[in-house]
């Protein structure tokens, strides 16, 4: 049981350690994404960061329900 518990956090702690780095490289994006925009880069090249900014809080999403579970109320 011991062992079980103990797999369960190291899961854990790899989960958060990934939420992390997500969190990082979105605000990352958000920033690249400002500047461009304040620079009037290409349309086409914001969009795309968009895009993988939106990937990013998705995957934020999903490892996110991993860890909280769903609670029925």
């Amino acid at each position: 049981m011991n062992r079980i518990a103990g797999v369960m956090d190291q899961d854990q702690a790899e989960l958060r350690l990934k939420i992390a780095k997500l969190r990082q490289e979105h605000a990352d994006y958000d920033i690249a994404i400002d500047a461009m925009t304040a620079y009037g880069s290409d349309r086409l090249c914001i969009q795309r960061m968009k895009k993988k900014k939106l990937t990013i809080k998705d995957m934020l999403e999903e490892i996110e329900s991993q860890i909280i579970p769903d609670i029925i109320a």
